[in-house]
């Protein structure tokens, strides 16, 4: 079998040509690239998510606002300086006072009831009888005798904790003095960045979307869902906890609960638990009232809280969300817990939002796949 000179294998064979070769180490460099600039802003990305969490609620009133305004002229120009000006330093401030005042009144009122409880347990024994003999015997009984869970026992270990909850209070409290710089810095750079959000928000978002390689009408599709479940995550759930919050301070201050305030963002965070919420702060607060003699008031107590704060919300949460999550509310509460798990009290508004954009994804990938395959 005779051979040609075109059956040869030549020098270059197998190797590919150099345009693919550029184009190869053109994407390592891109890649290498890409995790170097998300190493540099990973430090700002609490400060980056809130800016834009806040510009997409209230962008819509900024953009009512400055829609009149010739953007060339100089007094336009004027203008919406001043108005994003405005808006960037009253955002922060308004979130700034009511936090402050929240976080070192909660940490007041945490010490004092600490040391309310404390006393009760030296100075009223029964008090702690009463409450915990039914709960050891039940304990017992359910076992069959394996577990002996004794009044004594319980009392030692829960003085034992709140000793240590004191502490860990004082250390808290000296940590959060220690990092008050740091967090008055994060708000400048969050007013900083919603200045530029205001100024600038079309032009620096066809910037980061120009360079995400996706067809336009998915990122167009996905930009959208992303404002529109900040919009409803914050109104149909945050705005809601924050009403039922309000609504639990003034019933437990009305009854002379101490640390009204404390309890109140309790109920905050136990309102996105599903089929409980609110009523793992109150219905305890209710029954030991009962227990501490005053039945009349405790059973007011309950009624009254079981109205204006867990019943409540099944009156809010439809008005404010209106079914524009299609979510059940049992994955909701997963995505919360397992967004705060993943990135802390970010997780709060990432958690669902990643699942739903989740959801939204798969369902553009599958009406692709379906066009492509009808």
């Amino acid at each position: 079998m005779i051979l040609s000179m075109s059956d040869i294998p030549g020098p270059s064979a197998g190797i590919p040509p150099p345009e693919r070769i550029q184009n190869y180490v053109f994407g390592i460099i891109l890649v290498l690239l890409l995790i170097v600039v998300c190493r540099l802003f990973a430090p700002f990305f609490t400060i980056l998510l809130w800016s834009t969490m806040l510009y997409v609620l209230l962008s819509p009133l900024h953009k009512r606002l400055v829609q009149g305004l010739e953007p060339k002229s100089p007094k336009g120009m004027v203008l919406r300086n001043l108005w994003s000006a405005v808006f960037a330093v009253g955002t922060v401030v308004i979130i700034l006072i009511p936090l402050l005042f929240v976080v070192f009144q909660c940490l007041k009122q945490i010490i004092d009831l600490i040391r309310m409880v404390r006393e009760v347990f030296y100075t009223r024994p029964d008090v702690l009888t009463d409450l915990f003999e039914p709960i050891g015997e039940l304990i017992r009984d359910i076992t069959a005798g394996q577990i002996l869970l004794t009044v004594e026992d319980i009392q030692k270990r829960i003085l034992y904790l709140l000793s240590s909850s004191l502490q860990d209070m004082v250390h808290i409290s000296s940590d959060l003095a220690w990092n008050v710089g740091s967090f008055f810095f994060s708000l400048v750079l969050i007013m900083f960045s919603l200045f530029f959000f205001y100024m600038d928000a079309p032009y620096l978002s066809h910037l980061v979307l120009h360079a995400i390689p996706i067809r336009k009408s998915y990122l167009s599709a996905l930009v959208v869902k992303f404002m529109e479940i900040t919009r409803n995550l914050f109104l149909g759930y945050i705005i809601v906890a924050f009403i039922q919050a309000v609504m639990g301070y003034i019933i437990f201050s009305i009854f002379q609960v101490k640390g009204a305030l404390v309890f109140a963002v309790l109920t905050f965070i136990c309102v996105f638990i599903p089929m409980i919420g609110g009523g793992l702060v109150w219905l305890p607060l209710g029954i030991f009232r009962i227990i501490e003699g005053d039945v009349l008031g405790g059973v007011i107590f309950l009624i009254v809280s079981g109205i204006f704060i867990s019943i409540l919300d099944n009156f809010l949460r439809p008005m404010f969300l209106q079914d524009r999550i299609q979510l059940h509310p049992l994955i909701i509460f997963f995505a919360i817990l397992g967004g705060v798990s993943a990135f802390g009290f970010n997780g709060l508004i990432l958690g669902p939002m990643v699942v739903i954009l989740f959801l939204t994804v798969l369902d553009l990938f599958l009406t692709e796949h379906k066009m492509e395959t009808g």
